[in-house]
């Protein structure tokens, strides 16, 4: 006969466990609902789990499990409804959730234990008391744990292997951990305390891997960001070295002309003939938009986006002194220059009053600065989250990438980004200290 045999955790600190279990999560996402509205949820969820638990506390084997699947999913509505995330990230969140609070409980439950060798005797009054504190330490610890990766977590494109695993991990660790309840009591039969010790260290590797799986998942997202960020460096670049060859093409054309111009106006010398070949030429002067700032990157780029500019009716103003770029990388020249150029000119793109649309780019020096500044008109309201700008393109699969881009580039050397919306300017300035160079 087994010894030292102790009582089950109580249904209600479980719920307990789970709730502030939820809360913690929510704090960590950080909620989309007033503080009042979230207290009143909380108080809600709290009275509906805690009846559920109790209710369902004399089920019998086969109806537990999905007692169980209910009480997570109760969980992940929770969620989902306080902070507004997505199908995929409520349950998620409701794994790391669920599975704090089973350790919660477990290592709460354990501790009464210890010190006391009948539960059932405690007085009500130091019962709380523990009960507050435990759970109170093991929820701040929960928080501190998880919080230095949630600000990417909720910025990671969730992707289905990402929570079917973790749902999976959960399963294995919980019926590891409630092996006793699952077998009817088959398997490890009563409830001893090396039984319940065994639990806690399962729930506490559960709780590790779970941790693990999330450091994964933000690894992860932060390669394919950084693949991102690569594959549009990559493009700006590809859009360089085509605007290269364009213009040469078109400065070819343009001095072939200008020498055909010249030998007409040999051969014939009639007024109306000149005043013909005169428009021609004043013609052929439009798409001469050559930029000369000193720097022959800067200038290819500016050149290819003054004729892009030039046929959709955008007015691109430059006053650029591309020499104090010299000391950057052709491919960080064309990141910036051309991920801010490329969504100042879709936005402006949107306005249907030419007169409006308007592109100012500035390169200056400022201090001990090199001073980059992009500005364009913008109607509408832009779209934030957190410290992001939300993209407006249809393909959402690089949103966001270009600005990241920039702020990548800028971080090479020191330098940093700033973004100011006011009066329907978007005005975008890379600062890059002199020093880099």
């Amino acid at each position: 006969m087994i010894r030292n045999v102790i009582p089950d955790i109580p249904r209600i600190y479980t719920a307990i466990a789970e709730c502030l279990s939820c809360v913690t999560m929510v704090m960590l996402i950080k909620p989309k609902i007033s503080k009042a509205k979230l207290a009143l949820y909380t108080a809600l969820y709290l009275v509906i789990l805690m009846a559920f638990m109790q209710i369902t506390a004399n089920v019998v084997i086969w109806l537990w499990i999905p007692c169980m699947i209910v009480a997570f999913f109760l969980m992940s509505a929770f969620i989902h409804t306080s902070c507004k995330t997505n199908f995929y990230k409520s349950v998620y969140y409701a794994v790391l959730a669920f599975s704090a609070a089973e350790l919660i409980a477990s290592v709460e439950w354990q501790i009464v234990n210890f010190i006391f060798s009948d539960a059932r005797s405690i007085p009500w009054y130091f019962e709380i008391g523990l009960l507050i504190a435990v759970y109170g330490v093991l929820s701040f610890c929960q928080y501190k744990i998880f919080k230095p990766r949630m600000e990417v977590l909720e910025k990671l494109d969730m992707r289905q292997g990402d929570w079917l695993s973790a749902i999976f991990i959960a399963i294995a660790v919980f019926a590891f951990s409630n092996i006793r309840f699952i077998t009817d009591g088959i398997i490890m039969g009563e409830y001893s305390r090396e039984i319940a010790s065994a639990r806690t260290l399962v729930d506490i590797a559960g709780v590790s891997f779970l941790y693990a799986h999330c450091v994964s998942c933000c690894n992860n997202a932060v390669v394919r960001e950084l693949d991102a960020v690569h594959q549009t460096l990559q493009t700006q670049y590809q859009q360089y070295k085509l605007s290269r060859e364009s213009i040469d093409v078109i400065n070819m054309k343009y001095h072939d002309l200008k020498h055909q111009i010249n030998y007409l106006r040999g051969e014939q010398d009639s007024q109306k003939r000149n005043e013909f070949l005169d428009r021609i030429e004043n013609d052929i002067k439009s798409f001469e938009v050559q930029n000369k700032t000193g720097n022959a990157v800067l200038d290819t780029i500016l050149t290819g986006k003054s004729l892009y500019c030039i046929k959709h009716g955008i007015t691109l103003t430059i006053v650029a002194d591309g020499k104090l770029l010299d000391f950057m990388n052709v491919v960080d020249i064309c990141s910036i220059f051309g991920n801010a150029l490329d969504n100042a000119i879709e936005s402006v793109m949107r306005i249907k009053d030419k007169e409006k649309r308007l592109i100012h780019v500035t390169v200056s020096s400022v201090n001990d600065f090199v001073m980059i500044r992009i500005e364009n008109y913008f109607e509408g309201q832009l779209m934030t989250d957190g410290s992001d700008y939300i993209s407006t393109k249809n393909d959402k699969k690089f949103h966001g990438y270009g600005i990241k881009s920039i702020k990548y580039t800028a971080d090479k050397y020191d330098g940093a980004v700033y973004i100011n919306t006011e009066d329907n300017w978007f005005d975008i300035k890379i600062a890059i200290p002199r020093s880099a160079s």
